[in-house]
């Protein structure tokens, strides 16, 4: 990140888990990095297009005492630079990128140890049927993990729903002989997909869960939690490494399988005798 007024001010924000009302002001601050020390809360409220009270609510969530305190905190960490914008200074979009590159690096260093990744695809591998949950932001990481699964795992069971259905169907799954159950959590989590781990454990489920740290709500019932951290740059999570940690996963898991190729080769020759494909 840029050592600019700006690149301060995103500093400030990292680490801390903000609203879409508090993100927006954030990201509001960030565009009028240079303009914001001297800025009153109703200024500051008119320009990101939330009420004043909001304002004071985003101070005292990112630890002060009100708007005045981070006000007076801003003058000192983020004055503004004389001369105009320096060209290496990015953007919030970039500095978003960037945010989601480091995540990245992050996971990166932690695959350094690949035990915890082949455990978890061994658990993987080694249920039959394998289910998937993931509800909410969740949801679409755990789509894409069964998507792929399902060509080289015999039997995934994505469970994207919440609701009382939920444990019915990893009631379903156990009766089935499943003996493992991999859970993607992410911000915010919901309470049932905490509750649906607590159940699945009890039920005699190995629970590998990918989520944002090894301090979330899910760790708890989780027996094996592989951290991804979630971007938190824009008003909506990011979760590139999340999604890269399943692609390593699935990997992992298809090592473990000893037919995964000639089942791959075998949906690439059906595929092309249907013509699936625009080559």
């Amino acid at each position: 990140m840029s050592d600019s007024p700006a690149g301060r001010l995103q500093a400030l924000f990292e680490g801390h888990r903000l609203t879409p009302t508090q993100r927006r002001i954030a990201h509001c601050m960030v565009r009028r990095a240079g303009d914001v020390p001297f800025l009153s809360s109703v200024e500051l409220a008119e320009l990101a297009g939330v009420s004043q009270p909001s304002v004071t609510r985003f101070a005292v969530a990112l630890g002060f005492d009100g708007y005045p305190a981070l006000r007076r905190h801003l003058r000192e960490v983020a004055p503004p630079e004389p001369g105009g914008v320096d060209g290496r200074q990015h953007n919030e979009y970039q500095q978003a990128v960037l945010a989601e590159i480091e995540n990245l690096r992050h996971l990166a260093g932690l695959l350094a140890d690949p035990a915890p990744v082949v455990r978890a695809g061994r658990l993987l591998a080694g249920s039959r049927p394998l289910p998937v949950i993931g509800l909410r932001a969740a949801s679409s990481q755990a789509r894409g993990f069964a998507y792929f699964a399902a060509k080289v795992h015999p039997d995934v069971r994505l469970l994207d729903e919440g609701g009382s259905m939920l444990t019915d169907r990893v009631d379903a799954a156990v009766r089935a002989g499943a003996t493992a159950l991999l859970c993607f959590a992410l911000p915010r989590h919901a309470r049932e997909v905490v509750e649906a781990l607590e159940y699945a454990r009890a039920a005699g489920l190995a629970v590998v869960t990918v989520a944002e740290s090894a301090f979330a709500p899910v760790a708890a019932h989780s027996d094996l939690l592989i951290p991804a951290a979630v971007g938190t740059g824009l008003a909506f999570d990011t979760a590139c490494a999340p999604m890269m940690l399943g692609r390593v996963l699935l990997e992992a898991m298809a090592d473990e399988l000893p037919d995964a190729q000639a089942r791959l080769e075998e949906f690439d020759s059906k595929a092309a005798a249907r013509g699936l494909f625009v080559e």
